[in-house]
């Protein structure tokens, strides 16, 4: 965009408009605020065991062990060490006090059992193992 300078020089200069930039920047970031997001969730894949009962319930604290040894929180990477105070504050923000262990079925018998001890000393109440459900399992009756 051409502008004429004041009249004591009266060349011309450009002047770079950055508005529009600026704008595409900040969209940009928006996209990557939202990917990222996606990004870290898909991240701590369990492979979960199969069960022919289970029901849908997603209530309470969501502890997530890998098969890399990773511990997560309702999705929050914690320590192995910093377990405890991390479920004692998720159990303190929930009314009821039962904590989901989501392990992968490679995870040894030892390692979830260590991990269970240390939720009942947060203060849960009441543990659940998540699974899936398997495809010849038949839907629940009402009864």
């Amino acid at each position: 965009m051409a502008v004429s300078t004041p009249s004591s020089g009266g060349g011309m200069f450009w002047e770079i408009n950055i508005t529009p930039l600026t704008d595409i920047f900040l969209v940009l970031l928006i996209i990557f605020m939202v990917t990222a997001s996606v990004v870290v969730e898909s991240a701590t894949h369990v492979n979960l065991p199969q069960a022919e009962n289970t029901s849908p319930e997603n209530k309470g604290v969501i502890v997530t062990y890998t098969a890399n040894h990773e511990l997560f929180v309702n999705s929050k990477d914690v320590p192995e060490e910093d377990l405890e105070p991390a479920l004692a504050e998720a159990l303190g923000r929930v009314d009821a006090k039962i904590v989901i262990f989501q392990g992968d079925r490679t995870v040894l018998l030892g390692d979830m059992v260590k991990i269970l001890d240390v939720a009942k000393a947060a203060g849960a109440d009441q543990i659940a193992i998540a699974a899936q459900r398997t495809a010849t399992a038949s839907a629940p009756t009402g009864s």
